[in-house]
């Protein structure tokens, strides 16, 4: 049976493959999720096949690797692979490939109009079973007919990836047990302060700005503390984290996009209509994370809440 499984899983990976060099696609991004997944493909001999490939076609297989793997980005070069370190919790299928692809270009692996195939399994259960084709020229969403790139040319880009990696901890944990929703609202900070009144005691007040990055540890704990309580964080373009708790003051109408949604999304909405920044909106109900820049959804990403203790 375990050789079936893994005779399984070649003929996927080969297949994908093959399906990459047919369609002219400039990657090839394969899913894995615990270190033997990745191992697996490293030992899988799918890097060599390129060179044998008719008329010489090149594609570069990035492997998707949780941030907390073991496997080192050097042993994967070394195995002739690319890697990308993605948000370690679970996502649906489609949230992932979402998330690589902005992940993606923020790392320069790929660009906005590359053609990319994936092949991935769900999270968690070390099995290949989809490969999809994706012209990102074309479309970015099924969902929303945005397009991201507004929001990836903008000098707070890492900082929007590094605050999507917080907001999906909280979509798919919850905090203390419980699920929560909250607002985290990146870049154009002095403007989004003045928009916005202190509903509670600014816990960031006071520290220097060293000491409130995004992408220090403590801070990021802190956040996902005080998602607990009403009110946005505002977060500078270059990560500093201003301040918890903020009362948005910049509703925005009900449109089309926005029907069916709750006060936080009309808020993100406002908000980012107002002062050109971007916002992320945690659901309570559902831990989706939805991005909103220029008063619109850009993408929405799924994690799977089945981890949140309730």
């Amino acid at each position: 049976m375990a050789t079936q499984k893994k005779d399984q899983k070649n003929t996927i990976l080969e297949s994908a493959l093959s399906l990459a060099l047919e369609t002219g696609s400039e990657k090839l991004f394969v899913f894995t999720d615990a270190e033997q997944d990745c191992r697996r493909v490293m030992k899988s001999g799918l890097a060599q096949l390129t060179s044998m490939s008719p008329g010489h076609s090149t594609c570069g297989i990035v492997l998707i690797v949780p941030k907390r793997s073991e496997v080192k980005d050097s042993e994967i070069k070394k195995a002739g692979y690319e890697s990308l370190r993605s948000w370690s919790g679970n996502q649906s299928r489609f949230s992932r490939v979402k998330y690589a692809f902005l992940h993606g270009v923020q790392k320069e692996l790929i660009r906005t109009d590359s053609k990319v195939v994936c092949v991935l399994g769900p999270w968690g259960k070390g099995h290949l079973d989809t490969i999809t084709v994706h012209d990102l020229s074309l479309s970015w969403s099924d969902e929303f007919p945005f397009d991201p790139r507004p929001l990836m040319a903008k000098k707070s880009f890492n900082t929007v990836m590094a605050a999507v990696d917080i907001a999906l901890d909280i979509g798919a944990l919850g905090r203390e047990g419980k699920p929560v929703g909250t607002i985290l609202v990146i870049g154009n900070s002095k403007k989004v302060l003045r928009s916005s009144r202190q509903a509670v005691f600014n816990p960031f007040k006071g520290y220097p700005k060293r000491e409130k990055m995004i992408t220090n540890p403590e801070v990021v704990e802190s956040i996902k503390e005080l998602s607990l309580i009403d009110g946005a964080v505002v977060i500078s373009t270059a990560g500093v984290v201003e301040a918890a708790g903020r009362h948005l003051d910049a509703a925005s109408p009900v449109t089309k996009q926005l029907r069916g949604l709750g006060s936080r999304h009309r808020a993100a909405a406002g908000i980012t209509r107002k002062t050109e920044a971007v916002a992320l909106v945690v659901s309570e109900s559902t831990g989706r994370v939805t991005i909103f820049e220029g008063g619109h959804i850009v993408v929405a990403l799924e994690p799977v809440i089945s981890r949140r203790l309730v």
